[in-house]
């Protein structure tokens, strides 16, 4: 199902340019365009769900491809032996814009704590 209106949705499609750096059949991961990390990609099923939770609830395996297509690209792109963080914001108040789910693989320098507050 591919949701007209949605961003990762056209990009998928290949109306809206990306930089892949990682596709399988059911999953891509491309740059962020405002990173918030010197490494900073977003990991997203091809398949739309708005969110983590609709995705892991309607299809488990197709969350665990995103979570190993996650993995992938720490390892590829150099993250792994330092460390990265790996975020889902969900909803309104943990941060989500785009609704589409997808997780963030963030890296390259130490990320401080979790929260500013």
């Amino acid at each position: 199902m591919m949701e007209t209106e949605c961003l990762f949705c056209r990009i998928v499609a290949g109306e809206i340019p990306a930089t892949v750096v990682r596709e399988t059949d059911t999953t891509l991961a491309f740059r962020d365009i405002n990173p918030k990390a010197p490494v900073h990609v977003l990991v997203i099923p091809k398949e739309h769900y708005a969110d983590v939770v609709t995705l892991t609830e309607a299809d488990p395996g197709l969350a665990g491809d995103v979570l190993g297509t996650a993995a992938v690209v720490a390892e590829t792109e150099g993250l792994a032996a330092d460390g990265f963080r790996l975020i889902f914001n969900t909803g309104p108040y943990g941060g989500q814009e785009v609704f589409h789910a997808h997780a963030h693989v963030l890296g390259g320098e130490p990320l401080g704590p979790m929260l500013a507050r």
